[in-house]
């Protein structure tokens, strides 16, 4: 039997960390059946006697000779900076519905919301979650953050009204479509959560209508031009949508010859199902199509940024991703996250990760066009757990989150992938780097050009007090919270501890929990008092929910933060969580339509009048030096040092 210490040299020669830093800041060692079953994931046999340890896959510092040019052209480049502070709504799109939109807020909508927040109330940007491609039937996964591909957009956000050929429809074939509408509108001005399988059936009964309409020559044109512009990649996701129409959306479960993405079986299906691959083929550019006018409205409403996407971290193991990449992918482990403050048991988020030495030795061009993709139509890109450029938290098959291990990656190349990508596309790099992360990480990213995001709960002294708005970094979105923490008003109420108690989400003491999150509420009213942003706190009393929302916002204003992060569910008082991590039946995760304290439908037409909005908006355009509705245009975001 190989000892533990050959088998942790064993680890270390291929990337694997035997021993990381916890969110208490202690050191944790990974345990021996970790170690093994992550190696054995790898390719890599544990060690035997006589073993000889291989080159190393996981941190190694040199690129391979052979890797074509095109992935890493931008290697050397720095990413954009933003010639200026500015600050912007963060949104979950699909929950901000409107009464033209189908019960799932769309394109159409975030069009409307980018142009209204320009000219009325000066932002600079509206942060999107991810618009990934998800199931091309019902059922359809809830989670942004689990798609079935991140290279392509999920048609659930199109305005299918805003479809050129919509227009040309015959009467009666667009009285059909309104007659699928209404009761999904009708859903909306109601409330009650998203239900995206009723969504999508209504969509793409009406998205097939308007697919039997000819196209003019012209567009014929520009669809076949979008087509050789996406190339392979398109075809692949097409191939993969008529294939899951038939044999499911988890292509583990297809016949085995059609496992293999470049089987002869899947090459003899192309061919037969081509009529139906070009049906999702036309979807992808019609969603093309919307993102671009989308960025353009922005724009031309004055928006120096414009719409800020989202990338996610991994994709689903049965998706097209990980079909189409099935050879640069590890599938016997998943990505992760070690236990922390919000998420005590640590979290699984069901993702193959990248295996570091295949994906080198594709030259990273799986990565890049990821990127390259992502940067389309938009000014900037925020790459969620930007860590993983750096190293990944693998989990093994049948073991719990805590029980991962960090895996190193070749993060000059990956890190060169992401800037190279935002300088070709001359937009913003945004690196959402909260959570477990070594310090020398976000040094590297900010040379780089890559802004952090720097949310105010965790913003805190070593000594727990939380940190003077001086003491914030520059390069940086800064937010009060994220899609994955409860919104402002749960903190004020004490409903945040109440609702993971109750799904049975907390690894200590109920009363040590409620007894810490109070005292964390009572350092944070006493920071705004500092700032002469609120009242001194009083005893046995919480602050009203509204003003000590606009006192945060007014905080974050006062940090030197490049940019600051407005969350529209933060401004209409809501109070429910869009997602708790480590749960998945037992809450209902990215469903929630945004609504006040109280849960009623805030839509989109009712934002220009909400007070909440108004008051946010003043308490972060003043300090940042916003512009006001009627002053001039700031200058289009320049690129930063070379």
């Amino acid at each position: 039997r190989v000892t533990i210490d050959r088998l942790r040299r064993e680890a270390e020669a291929h990337g694997v960390a035997t021993s990381y830093r916890d969110w208490h800041g202690h050191r944790a060692e990974v345990g021996e059946d970790t170690l093994r079953a992550v190696l054995a994931a790898m390719g890599e046999a544990p060690p035997q006697p006589g073993f000889r340890p291989a080159p190393d896959l996981g941190g190694g510092r040199g690129t391979p000779a052979h890797q074509p040019l095109g992935a890493l052209a931008g290697h050397h480049r720095a990413a954009p900076l933003p010639s200026g502070r500015g600050w912007g709504f963060t949104v979950q799109l699909y929950s901000l519905r409107s009464r033209r939109s189908w019960g799932h807020g769309d394109l159409g909508d975030l069009r409307d919301l980018a142009a209204w927040g320009s000219r009325n109330l000066g932002a600079s940007f509206v942060l999107i979650n991810p618009l990934h491609a998800a199931e091309p039937m019902p059922p359809v996964s809830p989670s942004p953050y689990l798609p079935m591909s991140r290279r392509f957009t999920s048609p659930l956000y199109l305005r299918v009204e805003d479809i050129g050929e919509y227009a040309l429809l015959p009467g009666a074939q667009r009285r059909r479509i309104e007659e699928l509408a209404a009761p999904l509108r009708a859903a909306s001005i109601r409330g009650g959560l998203i239900d995206r399988d009723a969504v999508w059936r209504a969509k793409r009964a009406a998205l097939e209508i308007i697919y039997t309409q000819p196209l003019a020559p012209d567009r014929r044109a520009a669809f076949e031009r979008f087509r050789v512009h996406e190339g392979q990649p398109l075809d692949d996701w097409a191939a993969w949508c008529a294939l899951a129409e038939i044999h499911g959306p988890d292509w583990r479960g297809w016949p085995r010859p059609l496992r293999s993405i470049r089987s002869a079986a899947v090459m003899a299906e192309r061919d037969r199902l081509r009529s139906r691959a070009r049906f999702h083929a036309w979807l992808q550019w019609i969603a093309d199509e919307q993102r671009a006018v989308a960025q353009a409205a922005a724009r031309a409403a004055g928006m120096r940024i414009g719409v800020v996407a989202d990338l996610a971290v991994g994709a689903h193991p049965g998706g097209a991703d990980a079909w189409a990449y099935a050879d640069v992918l590890v599938p016997q482990v998943s990505v992760g996250a070690p236990p922390d403050e919000f998420n005590q048991r640590g979290q699984d988020w069901a993702q193959p990760p990248w295996h570091p030495g295949r994906l080198a030795a594709a030259g990273y061009e799986p990565l890049a066009g990821l990127i390259r993709g992502a940067f389309g139509h938009v000014g900037g890109l925020r790459a969620d757990h930007v860590m993983g450029l750096f190293r990944l938290w693998w989990v093994p098959a049948g073991m719990t989150p805590d029980r991962g291990a960090y895996v190193r990656y070749p993060h000059e190349e990956m890190v060169g992938v992401l800037t190279g990508e935002a300088a070709r596309a001359v937009a913003l790099a945004i690196g959402e780097d909260l959570g477990t992360v070594e310090d020398w990480v976000r040094d590297y990213l900010a040379a780089a050009g890559v802004l952090g995001t720097s949310m105010l709960w965790f913003e805190r002294l070593r000594d727990g007090r939380p940190r003077p708005p001086g003491q914030w970094r520059h390069r940086c979105l800064a937010t009060v919270g994220t899609h994955d923490v409860p919104p402002v008003a749960a903190f004020v109420t004490g409903e945040q501890v109440t609702l993971r108690a109750d799904l049975g989400l907390l690894t200590r003491d109920l009363a040590a929990e409620r007894a810490d999150a109070d005292a964390a509420l009572l350092a944070w009213q006493d920071a705004l008092a500092r700032e002469g942003l609120a009242a001194a706190a009083r005893p046995r009393s919480r602050p009203d929910p509204a003003e000590f929302t606009v006192a945060l916002y007014a905080f974050l204003a006062r940090t030197p933060a490049a940019l600051v992060g407005v969350s529209l569910a933060d401004a209409v008082g809501e109070r429910r969580p869009q997602n708790l991590p480590g749960t998945i039946t037992q809450y209902p995760n990215w469903c929630v339509p945004l609504g006040d304290g109280d849960g009623r439908p805030v839509l989109l037409e009712d934002l220009a009048a909400h007070p909440g909005v108004r008051a946010v908006a003043e308490a972060v355009s003043r300090p940042l030096g916003g512009r006001v509705p009627g002053s001039a245009v700031p200058a289009r975001p320049r690129p930063g040092p070379r």
